[in-house]
């Protein structure tokens, strides 16, 4: 599991198309790895996916805070990529009534570090629970704080650590492969 561009965007105004291309084929080229590739820039996200070729072991997603960038997971459902999700961090308000079609998995997550502002756990519950009713993965990262390992990353005594359910007709299935669950 490769975590692309974990410190920039891929999809910022300054990354040429080309780059970009050259990026998804050198994932194409490998696919015994599985990545994520996470951007804030779903509308440039929209715009070029029809000019990329999206191996199905790319997974696609957009950092949604609050309710002000909602819209940014309807830009990444309309994307060709094989798996969606959604990343809530850090989570800075309730996000209720989210549209979870064709989203494969949602994280959650606190802000962390000094100044870290709250996450309230109502937020996350609710959270979970759209997921649980949209049979959409739920993973719950952490709480954050300032201290965020003392704060753990339990809600409601366990921790929740679900993956998006693939078809092993796209994987490049090796032995010992837990990277995702398998539906079979």
């Amino acid at each position: 599991m490769i975590f692309v561009n974990s410190m920039s965007d891929l999809f910022h105004e300054n990354v040429p198309l080309a780059f970009i291309q050259k990026v998804f084929l050198t994932m194409r080229a490998t696919p015994q790895h599985t990545y994520q590739i996470l951007t804030k820039r779903a509308e440039r996200l929209e715009e070029l996916s029809g000019e990329l070729d999206w191996p199905r072991n790319v997974w696609m997603g957009v950092s949604v805070e609050s309710a002000d960038y909602l819209y940014r997971i309807s830009h990444l459902r309309r994307t060709s990529a094989a798996i969606k999700f959604i990343s809530l961090e850090p989570l800075l308000g309730p996000l209720e009534g989210m549209n979870l079609t064709n989203i494969d998995w949602v994280i959650a997550g606190g802000e962390s570090g000094p100044g870290a502002r709250p996450m309230k756990a109502d937020w996350v519950r609710c959270i979970r629970d759209q997921c649980a009713s949209a049979n959409v993965a739920f993973h719950f990262k952490q709480w954050g704080g300032v201290n965020k390992k003392k704060a753990g990353r339990q809600l409601d005594g366990r921790t929740w650590d679900e993956l998006p359910l693939v078809r092993k007709a796209d994987l490049d299935f090796t032995e010992g492969r837990r990277s995702v669950a398998v539906d079979a």
